[in-house]
């Protein structure tokens, strides 16, 4: 046999093995957000889970209590707001997913009021799994593409304005 075993049945499972039910549990936990469910959602992230989101959006993380919280103000400025996993690669204990979002800006998101508009961005994400649950979270997504989509203008912070208007006022003398 090519695992060496002469009665053919392990007690550990492989590393692909424990690689694709990590991916089958990161696709679920997308599964269950969309459904509302949950419980089902906090089903997949082990009790001392830890997540990580862009410092635009939170700037210190999130634990188990905090991080339902985290969700229900996506939720609640975007009711409809669906994921869909494109792409997903494993090793080890870890998943990475690219991630699509959409929904509609019906309710108060981050203090802006609904602006009805429909909204359509990226993300990436990376799970850490122990004993089949997800124990470490760190995402990413397209903060600024859902800005301007809501129709927010983005004004740059001090340490980028000035080399914008330096570069700006080169143009305007013809320094290219």
């Amino acid at each position: 046999m090519a695992n060496g075993s002469t009665s053919g049945d392990t007690t550990e499972p492989s590393t692909d093995t424990s690689v694709e039910q990590n991916k089958a549990v990161s696709r679920r936990w997308i599964d269950v957000f969309n459904a509302r469910d949950d419980a089902a959602e906090a089903a997949v992230r082990a009790p001392d889970f830890m997540a990580h989101a862009p410092a635009s959006l939170e700037p210190e993380p999130l634990n188990s209590e905090t991080w339902p919280r985290f969700l229900a103000g996506f939720v609640e400025g975007f009711p409809d707001l669906r994921l869909t996993v494109e792409h997903a690669v494993g090793e080890g204990d870890l998943v990475a997913q690219r991630v699509h979002f959409e929904g509609t800006h019906t309710g108060v998101f981050q203090g802006l009021p609904p602006t009805h508009k429909t909204v359509s961005f990226s993300g990436l994400e990376l799970n850490l799994f122990a004993d089949g649950k997800v124990v470490e979270h760190w995402f990413q997504l397209d903060a600024l593409g859902l800005l301007q989509q809501l129709g927010l203008k983005v004004v740059p912070g001090p340490r980028l304005l000035p080399r914008i208007l330096a570069h700006q006022l080169d143009k305007l003398r013809g320094k290219h």
